[in-house]
This record gives C-alpha cells, sequence and structure tokens, in this order.
C-alpha cells in the first residue's frame, strides 16, 4: 500500500472508531489519521492471530479491519487511563 492509501485508510477508519466509541472530545484529523494507521496494525495482527486476512489495500475489508483494531486500541487506552 502506498503512503497515500494508509493516510487515507487511518482517516477513514480512526474517524470511525470515534464515532463507534462515542469519544466527546473530538480529536482533529491528524489524530485520527494515527489512531487509524495504528489501528490497521492492531486489526491486523487480530485477524492474523485469528486465521484471517489483515490489511489488503485501500479497500472496505481494510478499513473495517483497521476501524476494528482503532476501537479495540481507543478500548484498551481508555481502561489503562481513569479519565
Amino acid at each position: 500500500m502506498s503512503l497515500l492509501s494508509w493516510i487515507l485508510v487511518g482517516a477513514i477508519s480512526g474517524w470511525l472508531a470515534n464515532i463507534i466509541t462515542n469519544n466527546k472530545k473530538r480529536p482533529g484529523c491528524f489524530f485520527n489519521i494515527v489512531l487509524g494507521i495504528i489501528g490497521a496494525f492492531v486489526g491486523g495482527f487480530l485477524m492474523k492471530v485469528m486465521g484471517g486476512q489483515g490489511v489488503t489495500g485501500f479497500n472496505l475489508w481494510s478499513i473495517i479491519v483497521a476501524t476494528l483494531g482503532a476501537v479495540v486500541l481507543i478500548w484498551v487506552v481508555r481502561s489503562i487511563r481513569a479519565d
């Protein structure tokens, strides 16, 4: 995947993860991109552990995997941090 694809997948999946987790602070675009890219790695790892396929390119499956990874990441951070 190209750098532009990673940025687009990260932006979309980070934004979706913030909506799914009902994030009240609504961070900016840069945070969504970083969250989505890290979420893609987390989601890809989890999918490979379960025997599935990780991020495959700029497609719907990759956005779903990255969003799931970002949601897991937000959940872990929230469980560690006491807001």
